[in-house]
């Protein structure tokens, strides 16, 4: 199998004791973090006031502040938050050897995994929704996962094909985040099936022509 390249994770960081008081802190604002998500997925963006997530994650507004600032910190936790477990995703995948199609198939499924759950989802309805907000680190999370994409299609391409890379890597960003986009505009559960093979059919097929 192939892997996907790593050469962008962030240096470990060295190792360090922790108090419980810290990590009691640290599942504080992880659960704040998760309960945002949920309340973003379950009721849309425009329900997640401070004041509402604070309910519903049983703590007080002044613990939130204490852990993120205001609720621009909170939704910029959460962005991060969702970008990083999408990057893990990402870049663990192995790639497997064998046909075009076959490499094709295991790229987009876990690439639309990764685009579909919880916490990405949440994270690029705030960026759509809270478009003020689309600066900075913010602007920098969907730069990051756009470049992902072209790791991954470099990957199925090979460095010896800039502009196909580029194509790839493009389709495979707009088509995966386009139809997360659908989803989050209905309550009715949207099957994708179809259109995730027809992106694999155009994908293997780009590749069967570039090694042809």
């Amino acid at each position: 199998m192939t892997p996907v390249r790593r050469s962008d994770l962030a240096p470990s960081r060295p190792t360090r004791k922790v108090g419980r008081g810290q990590q009691r802190g640290d599942r504080t604002r992880d659960a704040i973090i998760e309960e945002t998500v949920r309340c973003i997925n379950e009721e849309g963006f425009a329900t997640a006031s401070a004041n509402h997530i604070a309910e519903r994650a049983g703590v007080t507004w002044g613990v939130i502040q204490y852990h993120f600032g205001d609720r621009s910190g909170l939704l910029s936790a959460v962005i991060a938050h969702g970008f990083q477990d999408f990057r893990l995703a990402i870049r663990s995948l192995p790639v497997p050897d064998g046909t075009s199609r076959r490499r094709v198939e295991a790229v987009v499924g876990a690439a639309w995994s990764a685009f579909s759950s919880p916490a990405s989802r949440a994270s690029l309805e705030i960026l759509i929704s809270d478009r003020s907000g689309v600066t900075g680190a913010r602007q920098g999370e969907l730069e990051g996962m756009a470049r992902d994409m072209r790791e991954l299609s470099a990957v199925l391409v090979g460095d010896g094909a800039p502009r196909q890379v580029a194509v790839v890597g493009e389709l495979l960003w707009a088509t995966l985040r386009g139809l997360v986009m659908a989803q989050m505009l209905t309550s009715r559960r949207i099957d994708s099936a179809r259109e995730r093979a027809l992106l694999v059919d155009l994908i293997t097929g780009l590749l069967d022509g570039v090694a042809a």
